[in-house]
């Protein structure tokens, strides 16, 4: 079968672009016809790592010194005179409240429904609130079209959800995360083919933890949403008990200055440490002895998954739909009401206290993720798109 992932920028280091690439890798190597398709491109290689059978397409090259679209005559001036004019207009189909509707114009618009257009047969995956509207509004009949929602319906604003209810009716299948998602989902498009599949870890087999080291590892966009900043302020409690443990934050964003500076400010610079960026997350987690997320929400947290593949436990904020869908509290880790800075501070030294606890509930962590393997998602998405191009979609 042909299938075709969209993406708004395939070049990117995010969460959504890593399990997007991990499913096309899938396909490709059960035979399937694939090809990712990036609205925009900035990079000169993708992040993660794509098996050589998927093809990777770009419909606008914003790279520094990409060579522009050229053509000569009236025709080739009215149109360059027009793109100038579409990439300084807002869009018009995208509402305000889409999380990058920054990266959205109307020229950007534009592109993708000249591409969707030209879309003819197969299964088209789109990706985001933004790119889930166009392709409704946009797609050819005669395509399969399944709507991913790597976020939760509750995160968004009330114009994406009203934009939401509008426009994916029109797909034969959404694709959310986890089970209580599915049913918010299930409320506001009703009739509408609702089905949870979670994303995938990219492997089982991985180095196991360190219980007797003194590390704990978080990971993720130095953005306002992981809130870092509330775990850096429960670790300044932390370390007045275990003044030999270091908290390593491995990721970059537009936080980085502001952490930098609470980490001055509660004199942390011998515990806390921005990490930055590595290619290594894998042997960086093998290296702590507990994961800790902090996040004011998530669809599903992949990078906590990831660590309890290692045999992690974990420590997390009981934020919306994510955490509890995946965490016991008490059994693979410790659930903390959202943003308690102090209650997460405890559960943290809960674990540092007890290098037989973080083993057990290590072990149980390992055994769960055992759910998010590749083998056992993987296929659920195989099966769903066979199904519509041969049941009722076709």
């Amino acid at each position: 079968m042909r299938i075709r992932y969209l993406l708004l920028h395939a070049y990117g280091r995010g969460g959504t672009i890593r399990t997007v690439f991990n499913q096309a890798n899938h396909m490709a190597a059960a035979g399937h016809d694939v090809e990712i398709v990036s609205v925009e491109r900035r990079r000169e290689e993708p992040q993660f790592g794509l098996d050589d059978r998927v093809r990777i397409t770009t419909l606008i090259d914003l790279r520094q010194g990409a060579a522009p679209e050229t053509g000569r005559g009236p025709l080739a001036r009215y149109r360059a005179s027009r793109r100038a004019v579409d990439v300084e207009e807002g869009p018009r189909h995208i509402p305000p409240g889409e999380f990058l509707n920054d990266r959205f114009n109307r020229h950007v618009e534009k592109t993708v429904i000249g591409y969707l257009r030209t879309v003819r047969g197969g299964v088209l995956v789109s990706t985001r609130p933004g790119l889930n509207i166009l392709v409704s509004l946009h797609a050819p009949r005669g395509v399969v079209l399944v709507a991913q929602d790597h976020m939760n319906l509750g995160v968004y604003t009330k114009d994406v959800q009203r934009a939401i209810r509008s426009h994916y009716r029109r797909f034969h299948a959404v694709a959310v995360l986890t089970h209580a998602d599915r049913e918010d989902y299930e409320a506001l498009l009703p009739g509408t083919r609702i089905v949870r599949i979670p994303n995938a870890v990219h492997s089982m087999e991985q180095q196991p933890a360190d219980y007797g080291s003194r590390v704990a590892v978080a990971a993720g966009r130095l953005f306002p949403q992981k809130a870092f900043d509330k775990l850096v302020l429960a670790f300044a409690q932390v370390v007045e008990r275990h003044p030999d443990w270091q908290l390593r934050i491995f990721g970059t964003g537009e936080l980085k200055d502001e952490l930098r500076a609470l980490i001055e400010e509660h004199h942390l610079y011998n515990h806390v440490f921005l990490m930055g960026h590595t290619s290594e997350l894998d042997d960086e987690l093998a290296r702590g002895s507990l994961y800790v997320l902090s996040s004011r929400f998530e669809g599903l947290p992949m990078v906590m998954i990831e660590a309890m593949t290692h045999g992690l436990p974990v420590v997390s904020f009981d934020c919306p739909t994510g955490p509890a869908e995946v965490i016991t509290d008490g059994k693979e880790g410790l659930l903390v009401p959202p943003r308690q800075v102090e209650g997460l501070a405890d559960a943290m030294a809960q674990l540092m206290d007890d290098e037989g606890l973080r083993a057990d509930m290590g072990a149980a962590a390992l055994a769960t993720s055992h759910s998010y393997a590749p083998e056992v998602v993987h296929p659920q998405w195989e099966a769903l798109f066979e199904e519509l191009l041969t049941g009722d979609a076709g």
